[in-house]
Order: structure tokens, then sequence, then C-alpha cells
């Protein structure tokens, strides 16, 4: 359904620290910075970037939103979330743990701000 996703940030440098570091954790390649200074992560058929906002304006996480990523394990998401609180992500929500899905389906999730305040969640299907 999606051909990519980014986020703002306002210190790219700040973001490739984190997402290096926390996305590393899921097997995904550091992130590369372009021609117009967008830093991009490419894995699985999926881009994701991270840019200075086009209107000038700060940065800010969105309300209300949130930008998963698929963990192939447990160890995965614990990793993920170690990794990305240790360069500059700040905890939120629950430790990472079980939650009860809709139709009986457990996930194994773990949620970080990343850090320009961005709401990340790592997830594993359980069952």
């Amino acid at each position: 359904m999606f051909s990519h996703v980014a986020l703002g940030a306002d210190d790219i440098e700040a973001a490739r620290r984190f997402y290096d570091a926390a996305l590393g954790a899921l097997g995904v390649p550091p992130g590369t910075v372009d021609a117009w200074g967008r830093l991009i992560y490419s894995h699985a058929g999926g881009r994701f970037l991270i840019t200075k906002p086009l209107n000038g304006e700060a940065a800010h996480g969105a309300n209300g939103g949130t930008l998963g990523f698929a963990a192939a394990s447990t160890d995965a998401v614990d990793a993920w979330h170690a990794a990305g609180a240790a360069n500059g992500g700040r905890m939120i929500e629950d430790p990472p743990g079980i939650r009860h899905g809709t139709e009986g389906r457990q996930l194994y999730l773990a949620y970080l701000r990343d850090p320009a305040g961005n709401k990340l969640c790592a997830t594993h299907r359980v069952a």
C-alpha cells in the first residue's frame, strides 16, 4: 500500500545516530543522506525518509500518530528498544512486552520517541 514513509527532524545527524542503531537492530542497513539532505533507509522493498520540514518550521511528532516497524522476534524488538534508547530515543508507555490485539492476537511491542519526538513502535506478532 505504501511506497514510502517520511518523518520530520530538525537534527539529521541525531536522527541518523538513533535510526542507524534502532533500525540496525532489526537488520536494516545504515541510512544515507541524499543531495537534498534527506536521510534515507531502504529495506525489504520499503523506503523510510527523515527530512527537515520543507515549510521551514520546526519538526514535531504527530499527535496521535505512530510509525510501526516489523521485527522478526521478541529479541529483535528488545534489541531495537535498547539500541534506540541508548542513541537518543526516549522510552514511553509500558516496557517492551506482550499486548493483546484484536481477534485474540498477541503482539510483542516496544515504544520509543525518536530525537525529534516522533512516536515509534517495534512489533512482533506472537500468535
